[in-house]
């Protein structure tokens, strides 16, 4: 599969998804967002995909939305961005509610829909240069690309108002003692570090991360009682099926699980 505003990689297991704008501070238009969609769609409906990268070329992760192609979308701005949100929250609810786990390496500044896109994955990496900022309604405009389900749920309420409305800009370590980020390393071992961590999920038991995954989405609007129920079906499915079995025998007999990944 070509595209033109990143590039996807899949080997071993791990897909990478790099962003391939950084003449342009890796910042969202309307081809990239369909393509991200494109590339989601790829890695959902690969069965062999057993971890998610997404990580960026240049200085920068990514500034936000494309302001210079919004402001020459002169009268055909509304069209222009009903059809750029539809692709980019596309990719998002994909990668949100993908089997895999999605990992995020963020090195610069991710701002506007590269804060919220960070949001979205499992996991968040952060070199030391990183800056995370909302940036929005500086601009005059209002947070998409999911930031406003995550961030409240990462956050709390006012937290999240605070990214939203005062538009500070978070250091990466900042980032991290809020609970935006996962970890922060040098910007020298970003790379590895991201893709070490993406090679250690994808020798995991996919099935199991898949269902954990969608027990915390659900969370936000079960109750108590059938939250319990999805964890029961949930468990007893992940404990009958190969991996549990696995795990449960690599346990009792003190040796490491080899999983596949269902």
């Amino acid at each position: 599969m070509t595209f033109d505003t990143l590039r996807l990689q899949i080997d071993d297991g791990i897909a990478r998804i790099t962003l391939r704008r950084q003449d342009n501070a890796n910042a969202m238009n309307p081809i990239l967002a369909r393509e991200l969609l494109d590339a989601a769609i790829a890695c959902d409906v690969d069965p062999s995909v057993r971890a998610v990268l997404i990580d960026a070329e240049g200085r920068m992760f990514c500034a936000g939305g494309d302001l210079d192609t919004f402001r020459r979308a002169g009268d055909g701005l509304a069209r222009l961005l009903r059809h750029m949100t539809v692709d980019l929250h596309g990719a998002i609810a994909r990668l949100a509610r993908m089997r895999a786990p999605v990992i995020a390496a963020v090195q610069g500044a991710a701002a506007g829909a590269g804060f919220s896109l960070t949001t979205a994955c499992d996991f968040v990496v952060a070199a030391q240069s990183a800056k995370f900022t909302m940036a929005y309604t500086r601009a005059g405009l209002v947070p998409d690309g999911s930031s406003t389900f995550f961030l409240p749920r990462l956050l709390g309420r006012r937290r999240a108002l605070e990214l939203m409305l005062l538009n500070p800009v978070l250091t990466a370590d900042e980032a991290h003692a809020w609970g935006l980020v996962t970890r922060v390393v040098d910007d020298e071992s970003l790379a590895d570090e991201a893709l070490g961590l993406a090679r250690t999920l994808a020798q995991g038991p996919t099935g199991a991360y898949a269902a954990a995954k969608r027990l915390v989405l659900a969370s936000s609007h079960e109750t108590l009682e059938s939250q319990l129920e999805l964890e029961s079906a949930a468990i007893t499915e992940a404990a009958t099926g190969p991996d549990g079995q696995e795990g449960i025998a690599a346990f009792l007999e003190k040796r490491t699980p080899t999983f596949q990944g269902r």
